[in-house]
């Protein structure tokens, strides 16, 4: 869906916000989960090659599809390895033989491939009502809203200067709550040394390739779960993340390029990358920019910081790991505030569909576990019930339907592969 304006100039001043959001998203990314990448290898036996191996792959793979994405489309395109399924393999690992994981990880990343070139999910998302798409994304925030007040009871002095600097920014200088905030954090933690350097030496990693193995064992216990918790637990809330902020690409392509860079990794060690949902939502609102048509640049910056952290392996990504979990947790959720207002007034606007957003925002926000699928996937399964229960059915939009507010789009925009008539701007 070409686009009749050519792409908007940018300033020195429009790059300063994005790309401190696509750096919060990274720093958050290796600094909140990736310890389970190190886990999962650690119960394999994995060689410290072998780790730095997945650390490269996973890292070099969702820095190119992300920035790949995000330049074609002209938005904000997160990428990020799956966590839910890293968290998977700390346990499916200790019993699947490394070689038959990796058979494993081509047949998951195949199956992203077909499914993003059937076209089915892409239909599957514009079924799901913009109301209970907002509680959805809520939900699946507030815990790290929480958090970053919860920090309070960890380390006072630390989460308070970033709480209290976050509003006192935000009273003054809206614009640079979130960069000042950051800078102010880094600051104050290398003034008390809790932020050890000094054995920071940048080595280049070494990919190594692994011949995969094929089991029928691997395949039922590892293949078809990575496939199942990856979409429900990540394309399926990010793919809402971008659609809650009004960006309007196919989650076609979207599948179908992340599906062939996990292919393309897989022998490498990656698990499985995927579209971004809370480090997505960082950089998909309003603090990355006011303009919405200048917020890919943090989609750019987040890959470009992606690529540098797998160049250097397992150093750079220890680093991110060294931060206090009170930094990360406190700087993620303050960073995320604006969105998670957004969301709850997006998710109660209508009022026609007030009430089951609200049981689709509380059932996420319950982060039920069932059956080995996150609560992502049963929040929104309990609220489209709701929906379907309160309303008779589920709603079906017109085919002419366009959305509010459409970013500007890249010069071809070949992503765009289908008509965005769900993409509309959440009211």
């Amino acid at each position: 869906m070409p686009s009749s304006h050519p792409p908007p100039s940018l300033r020195l001043g429009d790059l300063t916000h994005p790309v401190v959001a696509g750096l919060i998203s990274v720093i958050v990314n290796y600094g909140g989960t990736f310890i389970l990448v190190f886990q999962a290898a650690k119960v394999a036996g994995l060689s410290p090659e072998l780790t730095a191996s997945w650390v490269w792959s996973v890292s070099i793979g969702v820095g190119i599809t992300g920035l790949f994405l995000s330049w074609v489309a002209r938005e904000p395109i997160i990428t990020a390895w799956s966590t839910p399924a890293a968290a998977f393999l700390v346990t499916a690992l200790a019993t699947t033989p490394y070689a038959e994981a990796v058979g494993a990880y081509l047949i998951s990343a195949a199956a992203f491939v077909l499914l993003g070139l059937s076209g089915y999910f892409e239909k599957v998302i514009r079924l799901i009502p913009p109301g209970i798409a907002a509680g959805l994304l809520a939900g699946i925030l507030l815990q790290f809203g929480i958090s970053a007040f919860g920090g309070m009871s960890v380390d006072p002095l630390l989460a308070g200067l970033l709480i209290v600097a976050y509003v006192v920014l935000k009273r003054f200088t809206a614009r640079y709550a979130v960069v000042g905030i950051l800078t102010l954090g880094l600051a104050f933690l290398l003034l008390q040394g809790r932020v050890d350097l000094s054995g920071l030496e940048l080595r280049l990693a070494a990919p190594v390739f692994t011949v995969p193995a094929f089991s029928l064992n691997a395949l039922l216990s590892v293949a078809l779960p990575l496939f199942l918790i990856t979409l429900t637990g990540q394309y399926m809330p990010g793919m809402l993340v971008l659609r809650n902020d009004g960006f309007t690409t196919s989650a076609n392509p979207i599948v179908t390029v992340t599906g062939l860079g996990s292919l393309l990794m897989a022998p490498f060690g990656s698990h499985a990358f995927n579209i971004a949902a809370i480090t997505a939502a960082i950089c998909t609102g309003k603090e990355a920019h006011e303009d919405p048509a200048k917020r890919w640049i943090a989609g750019i910056a987040a890959g470009t910081f992606y690529i540098l952290v797998g160049v250097f392996g397992v150093t750079l990504a220890a680093v991110f790991m060294a931060f206090p979990a009170t930094f990360i947790t406190t700087l993620a959720g303050l960073a995320l505030l604006g969105t998670i207002g957004g969301s709850l007034a997006n998710a109660m606007a209508d009022a026609k569909s007030r009430e089951a957003a609200l049981i689709t925002f509380l059932a996420a926000a319950a982060n039920i576990k069932l059956l080995g699928i996150g609560g992502a996937f049963w929040g929104l399964l309990i609220g489209l019930v709701a929906y379907a229960a309160l309303n008779g059915s589920l709603p079906r939009r017109p085919p002419g339907h366009q959305p509010n507010h459409k970013p500007a789009a890249g010069p071809a925009m070949p992503l765009v592969a289908e008509p965005a008539a769900s993409g509309g701007r959440v009211k």
